[in-house]
């Protein structure tokens, strides 16, 4: 089966990890996805998170697209509730000068923290969205009240909106936006939401007919029992996260020893978020992506994967490669 396939990074930082040592292993890891031949290189935005990096998404974009040749680079996403549209516009204005047809900028309405940073990054309702994307839209293009992102003729980043609900999904298709549903959050909404979408898609001067994207959470191990062994951490790390106590990603021994002494709600948290990847051995994964791709009709999908080791996660990255027979893009 053909289909494109993408990465969706959030820079995840391990116990006894720096961001700078996640940021290093993000880096790498867009340098192999680029060989591979995966299409795209996405990073997050999220804030005041210990097991996340990637807080400046705009930034580490510039860097991954600097040591990068063919991949596309973008955001996955941008919160447009916690910026300014003329900043982001402008931001990402500047990517695209600087790595013409190459920058994605994918548009989230959710704040990715928690109420109390969101209020320090200035955020706005995400019920402002649609005023505020087509005040992006218009500084990207011929100006928005007299202001345009960059002089002179240029080309625009690729834009996409991202949903995990149906919220996103009847945006998308108001707009006439490709669409980017996050599976690795709520699986049960995925196929609901993209036939929404489809069902609402309105033709625009950006895309006529509706365009899907899949973003499916991943864990590949030697086989199954490997797999749901090096599954623990990031399972581990939600609990703490839900519990207001976030932390660093922990190792596979230390998860293990943590889930042992769980109560049982506890331990369901944890088995909830495990159960959202795709978790198991090569021959595995690749089957529940293949079926993934039947039930969707996606049209690209974004592998995801919250282990901290960006080694394993190349690793992932190239066995999904392998059983998709995927080629190097050539160079841009």
């Amino acid at each position: 089966m053909s289909v494109a396939l993408s990465v969706l990074d959030l820079a995840p930082i391990g116990a006894g990890q720096r961001a700078a040592d996640a940021l290093a292993g993000t880096t790498a890891l867009a340098r192999r996805a680029d060989e591979l031949g995966f299409r795209r290189f996405w990073v997050a935005e999220h804030h005041n998170i210990p097991s996340v990096a990637s807080t400046a998404p705009e930034v580490l974009i510039a860097h991954v697209a600097a040591n990068t040749e063919r991949i596309r680079v973008g955001s996955g996403g941008v919160m447009l509730p916690n910026h300014a549209p003329l900043a982001v516009a402008e931001r990402f204005a500047m990517l695209e000068a600087l790595h013409p047809h190459r920058i994605d900028l994918g548009l989230g309405r959710a704040p990715g923290t928690d109420q109390r940073t969101a209020l320090a990054l200035r955020s706005t309702s995400p019920e402002r969205f649609e005023e505020q994307f087509m005040q992006l839209r218009g500084h990207l293009g011929s100006g928005y009240g007299g202001m345009r992102a960059v002089a002179g003729a240029h080309t625009a980043p690729e834009l996409w909106m991202l949903g995990s609900t149906d919220g996103g999904a009847r945006i998308a298709g108001a707009l006439g936006l490709p669409f980017v549903f996050a599976h690795h959050f709520h699986p049960h909404f995925t196929e609901p939401a993209l036939e929404l979408y489809r069902a609402l898609f309105e033709p625009s001067e950006l895309l006529a007919a509706p365009r899907t994207i899949v973003a499916a959470g991943i864990v590949v191990g030697e086989d199954d029992e490997d797999a749901l062994r090096r599954a623990l951490p990031g399972g581990v790390s939600m609990l703490r996260l839900r519990q207001g106590r976030p932390a660093p990603i922990p190792s596979v021994q230390d998860a293990e020893a943590t889930v042992r002494d769980l109560p049982e709600v506890e331990l369901a948290v944890v088995q909830d978020a495990v159960g959202r990847a795709i978790v198991g051995g090569p021959a595995t994964v690749h089957a529940a992506l293949l079926d993934l791709i039947e039930r969707t009709g996606a049209d690209e999908l974004m592998l995801t994967s919250q282990v901290a080791d960006a080694t394993e996660r190349a690793r992932a990255l190239e066995q999904v490669a392998r059983a998709f027979e995927l080629v190097p893009q050539p160079a841009s």
